[in-house]
């Protein structure tokens, strides 16, 4: 039985529509409108909060880029993610919301079959199963073929359940154009020699006085002034997206890349992970790298219709980064979400408004205080 806290989700509050004048006070300001940023803002605006936004609209940002998975059980390793029993179900609510909202579809709540690659991962998953170390999210573990369309499966897999995939491009398109049309989201990059900060707030180019800032600016935070000390370690990924007609659409695929349906006999396969330097946009060699782990899991003939790169925001530890800058009270960060954005960011947003709003404490395994050792001394 899978675990649910979606009843406290608190986003669910107001829906007040505020429009800010050319010369604004508002009360946060959030500094990046990818998934992290895009989250919180909805948030904060749902509760009445006064916001203005500040995304360039990059079309290869990590967000934009990403396939949306929602995956309970990932890696080698075949571990339960982080948090996986609070996050995927309020994800789930929170995405369901924003569909009402805009009228469109986001969440698609399908299986998730990994394969297994070998007969000893097989007996190790097997092993380990007697424990039930993942919290019901495995539904079925099979040493046969499951003999799915087009699928080449051998040593069988595990069906996993409660997750899925979100459209992110689509989503936080939605989202934009809202915050184009009542006028709280400026398409400008964000200058932060132009931020000034005191002990009652903030004002940005003199323009905009804020109550608080928040940087969810993703892998761009690296040369942040005031966050750039963090440990996020940036990497770069290539996904494709692929026509192959046949290949079994009703559930995603996994077994060195997933394969996300898009529908109409189109898949999304993704995703390499590249360490810096970074290519300047997608690669032949990501593009081998894909086509390759995609020929593993199905001999059906395939054309590639499509690729993309985005450099993702992770961290060395695997989690995130949230909450207030330790020695300036006017800013805050969110981010370091990594692959994972898309399960992340709604329960997350919830929990840094409420510790904005001074209710709530971020939790220690994801506050930025666990690494205030790193600040260098005289470093802002």
């Amino acid at each position: 039985m899978l675990r649910s806290s979606v009843s406290s989700a608190s986003f669910l509050i107001k829906r007040s529509v505020i429009t800010l004048p050319a010369m604004t006070d508002c009360d946060f300001l959030v500094v990046g409108h990818g998934i992290a940023g895009a989250t919180l803002a909805y948030v904060l605006r749902q509760r009445g909060h006064r916001v203005r936004v500040y995304d360039p609209g990059q079309a290869n940002s990590a967000s934009n880029v990403a396939a949306g998975l929602m995956n309970p059980v990932a890696g080698k390793r075949f571990a339960l993610s982080w948090r996986a029993a609070e996050l995927l179900p309020f994800a789930g609510a929170f995405y369901r919301e924003l569909e009402q909202r805009y009228g469109q579809v986001f969440f698609h709540e399908v299986p998730i079959f990994k394969l297994f690659n070998s007969v000893e991962e097989q007996n190790a998953v097997l092993a380990r199963s007697a424990d039930q170390p993942w919290d019901g999210f495995v539904a079925e573990l099979t040493t046969a073929e499951p003999h799915l369309p087009g699928v080449h499966a051998p040593f069988g897999g595990a069906w996993l359940r409660g997750g899925g995939h979100v459209a992110v491009r689509e989503l936080l398109a939605a989202l934009a154009a809202e915050g184009t049309r009542e006028g709280w989201l400026a398409p400008e990059a964000f200058d932060w020699s132009q931020l000034t900060c005191d002990t009652a707030g903030a004002t940005y180019a003199g323009r905009v006085r804020a109550r608080h800032v928040v940087c969810c600016e993703g892998a761009a935070a690296v040369r942040n002034p005031y966050f750039g000390w963090l440990p996020l370690t940036p990497n770069q990924g290539d996904v494709l997206d692929v026509e192959c007609v046949g290949l079994s659409p009703a559930q995603v695929l996994n077994r060195g890349a997933y394969v996300v349906p898009l529908g109409g006999g189109q898949f999304r396969v993704g995703a390499t992970y590249r360490w810096p330097p970074f290519a300047d946009g997608p690669t032949a060699v990501g593009r081998e790298e894909l086509a390759a782990r995609l020929s593993v899991i199905t001999d059906l003939p395939f054309a590639v219709v499509g690729q993309r790169a985005g450099v993702r925001p992770a961290v060395r530890d695997r989690r995130p980064l949230l909450g207030p800058h330790p020695t300036v009270p006017a800013l805050s960060f969110c981010g370091g979400y990594g692959s994972k954005g898309v399960m992340l960011a709604p329960r997350l947003a919830v929990l840094l408004a409420d510790c904005l709003e001074g209710h709530a404490e971020i939790w220690p395994d994801a506050s930025l205080q666990r690494y205030n050792a790193l600040r260098p001394v005289g470093v802002i």
